[in-house]
C-alpha cells in the first residue's frame, strides 16, 4: 500500500494509461543497435570510468576493475604472519570444491560419479548461495522451432560478442542434456498435463526457451541438488572458508588453506585438484548500488585465483538488473524476476508512459532507468530515491485472472508482506548489482592457467561476454559446474603431488610492497560489514 503524496500522484497516471499501454502493448519499438550502444554508454554503470582502477600487481596489471575489487585483490592475504603448518592436512581428497552452491553441488556430483575422492567446503551451508536466489528460470534449445545455433546467436549477441565462443559453444549444445539431468534428478519443472514443459521468452531471447519452476526455479534446482550431494554422502565442511590456495613446488594447485568462520581455526586441506565455485560479488557493493545477492557474495574466488596466477576476464563488467525492488526500503534492491516482464509488465514512467520495450536486454534496460530517473527526470521519487514502474497488472489483463499467482507467487508473496497486492497494484524498481560478468579465465574444460585449478559457475570469466541473458546463469552452473566435475576428476586420476608450497603468497606479497601498495586490507574479504562505523571500504 503506497502513502507517499508524490507516489499516489503518478500511481493514477499509471492507472489512467494502462488501457490504452496494453491496447499498444506489441507496438512498443525495439531500440536500434546504434540506440542500444548511446544509451549504454551514456547511463550503464560499466562506462563510469571514473569507478574504476587499473591493477598494478598480478598477471592483470594494467587492466581496470571496480575500485572495490581491486582494493581486495590488492590487498595482504590473511594467512600472512601465521606459521601454516603444510605437512599435517586435516583433509586430504582427489577435489577441493570451494563453494555450495549450484556450481559446486553440480561440480561436486559429477566428480562423485566418476570415482574421485570428493569433498565440499563452504563459508555458509550448502545452498546458501545466489543459485537458490534465481527465480527466472533457466534457458535451452530443446523445442522444435529452435536450436543451439540459435541459442549461441542470442547468448553471443546479448554479450555484445564479447563472449569466448567455445565457452559459449559448450553452453549451448549441453544446455538440452543439462535440462534432462535435472529432470531426472528430480527438478519440479513447469509441465503441461501431457509432460511437455512450458517455455518462456526472456529479454533479448529470440525464442521461449526458459525452463521454470514457477519463480523459484533456482531454489527448486538448488534443493534437489543439495539433496543429491547428500544423499551420495559427500562431506560437506560448512562454515568454513577458503582462505588462500596451496600449490606444490612444482606450480600446481595442491589444495587450499581453510579458515572456521566461527573458531577461526586454520586447517589445511591437501587436493589433487581445486574447483573455485565461489559465486559473484554483489556485496561488494559496486558504485554504492543495492544487490540482489546473498550475503556471503564477495568475490573470493577471483582473489584467491589471482593471488595464485590465475587470469581475469572482462572483471571490470558487472550486469546491474534492470528490476530490484526500490520500494519499500526493507526489501530495496531484492530482486524482481525478468518473468515478470516475459509475463506482459511494462516498465513505465512517472508520467505513466511506457518508454521502452519491457525484454530489451538487461543492460539497455537498466540504462534506461537511470536516464528516466537522472537526466529526464522521469522518475517517482521513494523517499529513498528515484525509481520507475514496473505495471503488474497487465499481467492478468493478458494472461487471464491467476496467472500471478500461477506463474510468478513467490513475487506476490514478497510484496503482500507490505500491503503491496502486485495483481492490482503496479511495483517500484531500479537497478540492483545482481551478476559479475566477469571472473577467472578458463579453457573448455574448465581449467585456468594455473595447473589442475578449475573454475565453474559465477566466478568464471568469459562465458556471457559483457552482459547476460536471463536464464543462462542457472544454465552455466549446470553445464559448467558438470564439466569441472568430470573434468578435475579426470585429472586427479594422474596427478602426483610435490611438497606442499605457499611461496606464491609471499611473492605476492613482495610484489605488492614494490608497487607501493600501502593498505590495511586483508582479503579475501568473506563477509560483509554493514556496521555503521565499519572500517574497511
Amino acid at each position: 500500500m503506497y502513502h507517499n503524496p508524490e507516489i499516489l500522484e503518478s500511481l493514477k497516471k499509471v492507472e489512467a494509461t494502462r488501457q490504452e499501454r496494453f491496447a499498444n502493448k506489441d507496438n512498443i519499438a525495439r531500440m536500434t543497435a546504434d540506440e542500444k550502444d548511446a544509451i549504454l554508454k551514456a547511463y550503464h554503470p560499466d562506462y563510469k570510468e571514473e569507478n574504476f582502477v587499473n591493477l598494478t600487481v598480478g598477471v592483470n596489471k594494467g587492466d581496470k576493475v571496480p575500485h572495490e575489487l581491486a582494493a581486495y585483490l590488492q590487498a595482504h592475504s590473511r594467512i600472512k604472519g601465521k606459521k601454516i603448518d603444510l605437512t599435517k592436512p586435516a583433509y586430504d581428497v582427489d577435489v577441493l570444491v570451494i563453494g555450495g552452491g549450484g556450481a559446486g553441488s553440480s561440480a561436486a556430483i559429477e566428480a562423485h560419479e566418476a570415482g574421485a575422492n570428493v569433498m565440499i567446503v563452504t563459508k555458509l551451508r550448502i545452498g546458501d548461495a545466489n543459485s537458490m536466489m534465481a527465480e527466472g528460470g533457466i534457458q535451452a534449445a530443446d523445442k522444435p522451432n529452435d536450436s543451439p545455433a540459435i541459442h549461441y546467436i542470442d547468448v553471443m549477441g546479448g554479450g555484445h560478442f564479447a563472449n569466448k565462443p567455445e565457452l559459449v559453444h559448450k553452453l549451448v549444445t549441453e544446455a538440452p542434456d543439462a535440462i534432462q539431468w535435472l529432470n531426472h534428478l528430480g527438478v519440479e519443472f513447469d509441465k503441461t498435463e501431457d509432460g511437455t514443459m512450458v517455455t518462456t521468452h526472456g529479454g533479448g531471447t529470440s525464442r521461449k526457451r526458459m525452463h521454470a519452476c514457477k519463480d523459484y526455479s533456482g531454489a527448486e534446482i538448488m534443493r534437489t541438488l543439495r539433496d543429491e550431494v547428500l544423499n551420495r554422502g559427500i562431506p560437506v565442511v560448512e562454515f568454513t572458508s577458503a582462505i588462500e590456495l596451496i600449490k606444490d613446488t612444482e606450480g600446481k594447485i595442491a589444495g587450499a588453506v581453510l579458515m572456521n568462520m566461527e573458531t577461526e581455526e586454520i586447517m589445511v586441506a591437501r587436493a589433487k585438484c581445486v574447483v573455485i565455485a565461489t559465486g559473484g560479488a554483489g556485496r561488494m557493493h559496486y558504485q554504492n548500488f543495492p544487490t540482489s545477492n546473498h550475503y556471503g557474495a564477495t568475490a573470493d574466488g577471483l582473489v584467491l585465483g589471482y593471488r595464485a596466477g590465475a587470469k581475469l576476464l572482462y572483471a571490470d563488467t558487472l550486469q546491474y538488473h534492470p528490476t530490484g525492488a526500490a520500494f519499500p526500503e526493507q526489501i530495496l534492491g531484492a530482486l524482481v524476476t525478468e518473468k515478470v516482464r516475459s509475463l506482459g509488465a511494462q516498465l513505465v514512467n512517472k508520467n505513466g508512459v511506457a518508454y521502452i520495450h519491457p525484454l530489451e536486454t538487461r543492460d539497455v534496460n537498466a540504462s534506461g532507468i537511470i536516464r528516466e530517473c537522472s537526466d529526464r527526470d522521469n522518475g517517482v521519487d521513494t523517499g529513498t530515491g528515484k525509481a520507475v514502474w514496473l505495471d503488474t497488472p497487465m499481467i492478468e489483463m493478458i494472461g487471464g485472472e491467476g496467472t500471478i499467482m500461477k506463474r510468478i507467487p513467490a513475487m506476490h508473496r514478497m510484496f503482500a508482506k507490505y500491503g503491496i497486492d502486485i495483481r492490482k497494484e503496479p511495483i517500484l524498481v531500479y537497478p540492483t548489482l545482481h551478476y559479475q560478468n566477469g571472473g577467472l579465465e578458463i579453457s573448455p574444460n574448465g581449467m585456468t592457467g594455473i595447473p589442475n585449478l578449475f573454475v565453474a559457475g559465477e566466478a568464471v570469466g568469459g562465458i556471457h561476454g559483457r552482459n547476460r541473458l536471463m536464464g543462462n546463469s542457472l544454465l552455466d552452473i549446470i553445464v559448467f559446474g558438470r564439466n569441472a566435475g568430470k573434468e578435475s576428476a579426470k585429472a586427479a586420476k594422474d596427478v602426483k603431488l610435490a611438497k606442499l608450497t605457499l611461496s606464491h603468497v609471499a611473492k605476492y606479497e613482495k610484489e605488492l610492497k614494490e608497487a607501493g601498495v600501502d593498505t590495511k586490507l586483508v582479503s579475501p574479504k568473506l563477509l560483509p560489514n554493514y556496521a555503521r562505523n565499519r572500517k574497511d571500504i
